[in-house]
């Protein structure tokens, strides 16, 4: 590590790795994976749209929790799901673009096939569409409050990977158990859906960091996570309940946010492996 490093936490590591390739669908956790500057190497390349051109997320269809999305070789995809058959989906040839909307950022991103957007229809019962990002190096800036010039994103929320600790799980998961929804506990972490889970953190350490090393590859902390709907969908059944937003709107508002973790931005590149320790350095 570079000289003047500070290891706050002697025993932080990398405890598991979180990609989906498609936004909204369920992910893979490999032991390891490249750190690109818009983040993880085949995270949310891919994202559904309706036919408006909006982005389709769990926010709208909580039923995408249980469709699956496989990474292949060369950036293509295996998507399954309950009552369907897997499809295989090639990267699309960038030959011409459409223009998404997501909330409210104007994107170019490239159509697959006909055979993806019957697959996915279907499996919603809804028309939508599958996209593909080309080029994450130009297509979407981070949000201009929080970003240095040049940064983008894939078709993440904002930011390109987001961390959260299993200390601050613990802490939430005791919050629950004290509340009227109780029964609705103990949450996993796939609720939130981050990129990255670190282990051997106080509860809630993460809100003070500004700048941290996993392995050799270092991340700015850009801002607390503000959580949405989707916390609330279990991940396993689609179902929807009370919390976590009811035990974070009571412990953890800040704003008008309910925080539940920190967006990175990746300052170097590099591959981060399940075990990697985790620095603070500012």
């Amino acid at each position: 590590m570079p000289a003047g490093t500070m290891a706050v936490m002697g025993n932080a590591q990398l405890h598991s790795i979180h990609v989906h390739p498609v936004k909204a669908f369920r992910g893979q956790s490999p032991r390891e994976a490249v750190v690109e500057p818009w983040g993880l190497a085949g995270d949310r390349r891919w994202a559904l749209i309706d036919d408006g051109g909006k982005v389709v997320t769990q926010r709208q269809q909580p039923r995408l929790a249980l469709a699956a999305a496989e990474l292949l070789p060369g950036g293509g995809l295996r998507l399954s799901g309950p009552g369907r058959e897997p499809i295989d989906v090639a990267v699309p040839a960038p030959a011409g673009t459409t223009v998404l909307d997501i909330f409210g950022d104007k994107v170019e991103g490239v159509l697959a096939d006909g055979a993806a957007h019957a697959w996915c229809s279907a499996y919603l019962g809804t028309d939508v569409r599958l996209v593909h990002m080309d080029d994450p190096a130009t297509c979407r800036p981070v949000d201009p409050d929080f970003a240095r010039p040049g940064e983008t994103v894939s078709f993440a929320d904002g930011y390109p990977l987001l961390v959260t600790t299993l200390a601050s799980l613990d802490a939430l998961n005791s919050l629950i158990a004290q509340g009227d929804h109780a029964h609705e506990g103990p949450l996993p972490m796939n609720r939130f859906r981050p990129n990255v889970v670190v282990s051997g953190t106080d509860p809630w350490a993460e809100d003070d960091w500004s700048r941290i090393a996993i392995g050799q590859v270092t991340f700015r902390v850009a801002k607390m996570c503000g959580r949405c709907v989707v916390t609330t969908t279990d991940q396993s059944s689609a179902e929807r309940g009370k919390e976590p937003l009811r035990t974070l709107g009571r412990h953890r508002r800040v704003g008008n946010q309910l925080i539940f973790g920190q967006n990175l931005v990746p300052e170097s590149r590099g591959t981060l492996r399940v075990g990697d320790p985790v620095t603070v350095l500012e």
